[in-house]
């Protein structure tokens, strides 16, 4: 299947007696340059082993399989296993490995364990679990060389926030903490079929290789990000208080003051690296 010869959405699940399932936040790309644009985002290589997630009609599925040398392609809906294995067959696809099953309980790490190579991790992503895979790719990072992921433009737009705005949030400092974040592109909503309500937009992510925190320091910080954000419209020094850290207010603001972050501003306002010197002071004062 080349560029243009890619089969409407429409077309295919009329086929196969298929509808897009709302439950699963089904919307197929009906657009080949679109497909090719993420395609080509990955740079991917013949040396590559690549990881869809939501292999859905396999758009991008047989673009990426033409270029990388395995594709591990996860799809949740079984009613899709079969008409991905007559479009594989039917371009001469025979390098994707289709795994029937719910992306969050995959193994990442086993399955990079495997290929003997991080992998590249492409995919539309499904709406309803877009932050819940993201944070799982966090967390097996060190599997993954690179991500180009579509998400529906809101979700977008908190990830590339920066500082001082609404859009910036718990998402935004963890992201930009560990990756380097790229647009690459804009996807309106009449590219996908059933049309979603509103545009998407394609991330690319690089992971960064070395971290200064070691997991157990990283847990903490991410635990810290979380409950600065738990009461957005808050002072740190009451968001910080209470909760699972289980910090008094009077701790909170000491934290604050050795940090040297003033204890009435609030978490949308901090950057990534007054995040890390907060994390470091309220471990201190947790653990003196």
């Amino acid at each position: 299947m080349k560029e243009s010869e890619m089969t409407s959405p429409r077309t295919l699940l009329q086929a196969w007696n298929i509808r897009a399932d709302k439950r699963l936040g089904q919307h197929f790309l009906t657009d080949p340059a679109t497909a090719a644009v993420i395609v080509q985002a990955a740079a991917i290589s013949s040396r590559d082993v690549v990881l869809e997630i939501g292999a859905g009609l396999g758009a991008l599925t047989i673009l990426a399989a033409r270029q990388a040398a395995r594709i591990y392609a996860v799809e949740k809906d079984a009613r899709l296993a079969d008409l991905l294995r007559a479009e594989f067959m039917a371009n001469g696809i025979n390098n994707v490995v289709l795994r029937k099953k719910n992306i969050l309980r995959v193994d990442i790490r086993a399955l990079a364990a495997e290929a003997g190579v991080r992998l590249v991790v492409i995919g539309n992503l499904p709406y309803n679990i877009s932050s819940q895979i993201l944070v799982q790719l966090i967390s097996v990072r060190e599997a993954v060389k690179q991500a180009v992921l579509m998400f529906q433009m809101e979700l977008a737009e908190r990830l590339t926030a920066g500082p001082g705005g609404r859009d910036y949030g718990r998402l935004s400092v963890m992201i930009q903490y560990c990756a380097e974040l790229k647009p690459v592109g804009r996807v309106t909503a009449n590219r996908f079929f059933p049309r979603p309500k509103v545009d998407s937009a394609v991330l690319s992510f690089v992971f960064k290789t070395q971290s200064a925190l070691s997991p157990e320091e990283e847990d903490f910080f991410f635990k810290v990000i979380r409950a600065a954000f738990s009461r957005r419209r808050k002072k740190l020094r009451n968001s910080l208080a209470g909760g699972e850290l289980g910090l008094s207010t009077e701790a909170a603001q000491q934290a604050l003051e050795r940090a040297h972050i003033d204890p009435s501003r609030r978490a949308e306002t901090l950057d990534v690296a007054e995040f890390l010197a907060l994390s470091a002071s309220v471990n201190r004062t947790l653990r003196p």
